[in-house]
């Protein structure tokens, strides 16, 4: 187990039966940013990987 699945486990427990908008989890990510600046890129990456799912695999 990565020491990150307890942060996405508990994130799972705490709030896993709400529904949230994509809006809204980007300006989560932005909040976070701004009080984070050291997980931008991190961050950056995460949002890019999440936008491109759907992506083919060319």
């Amino acid at each position: 187990m990565y020491f990150t699945d307890r942060g996405i486990e508990e994130l799972a427990s705490r709030r896993g039966a709400e529904e949230v908008s994509l809006e809204w989890l980007a300006e989560q990510l932005r909040t976070f940013v701004d009080v984070n600046p050291e997980f931008e890129v991190p961050i950056e990456r995460f949002a890019t990987w999440l936008a491109r799912l759907d992506d083919d695999e060319d």
